[in-house]
């Protein structure tokens, strides 16, 4: 992938962070920082706890992204196809960024009950009342598959590279920009509190989302416009 679009997904991942994942998942983070861990622990346990649940978190993204990256590939099968798919991913991106900041409803609309199925609320339940290692990975895991905005967003950029291989390289480098705030969250709570620090993260990343969407739509008329131009070529 270009260099420019790392760059991009680790900023707007980063500065959506602060504002979205913190609002979305500050609940989950300061429950399981209560119930899961002792007052009396030392930093260092507290630390690799928390980096746990984010890498757990990492882990299911890179698998999602992998998925949505590899119906990407199926369904791109001509030049006319792929740069339909990459102004589609680019207008829902817009669509999300616009969402993001509040104009209207994109994201809520496409948004799914998974998490309220009795499978997921007991496995989360039974996950979060232990205090094993493993149960802060796993519980990573679980909160990676809420419904998020953000995630979809991302599962959009994912399945645009046609890859499932850079599909799972979008999701992960999102992931592990995510992990600054929710690694300080676990210490600092008052992050969640910072409501005008919060919006002003989220307002940045929204714009961020409605050019890069743009920009993929620039991508996708080049790419119908530009024959010899190949998918691979717009994300590496």
């Amino acid at each position: 992938m270009e260099t420019v679009n790392i760059l991009t997904i680790m900023s707007i991942a980063f500065l959506g962070s602060f504002g979205h994942c913190i609002g979305m998942c500050g609940g989950i983070v300061l429950a399981y920082s209560t119930i899961k861990i002792e007052p009396q622990s030392s930093k260092v346990t507290k630390s690799v706890a928390h980096l746990l649940y984010s890498f757990g978190r990492v882990f299911t993204y890179s698998i999602l992204g992998a998925i949505f990256g590899a119906i990407g590939g199926v369904v791109t099968f001509s030049n006319n196809a792929n740069g339909a798919l990459l102004i589609f991913a680019g207008i829902a991106m817009v669509l999300a960024g616009l969402s993001l900041m509040g104009k209207i409803k994109f994201l809520t609309l496409i948004e799914h009950s998974f998490s309220s199925s009795s499978i997921y609320k007991k496995a989360f339940k039974s996950v979060l009342n232990s205090k094993s290692n493993l149960s802060f990975f796993l519980l990573g895991m679980l909160n990676g598959l809420l419904p998020c905005g953000f995630v979809y967003f991302f599962a959009i950029t994912a399945a645009s590279t046609a890859s499932p291989v850079y599909g799972a390289l979008v999701m992960a480098v999102f992931g592990l920009s995510t992990v600054p705030a929710m690694f300080g969250l676990g210490f600092l709570t008052s992050l969640t509190s910072a409501t005008s620090f919060r919006n002003m993260m989220m307002s940045l990343a929204s714009i961020a989302v409605v050019i890069y969407g743009v920009y993929t739509i620039y991508n996708g008329y080049d790419y119908i416009t530009r024959p010899e131009k190949t998918l691979t070529e717009c994300h590496t």
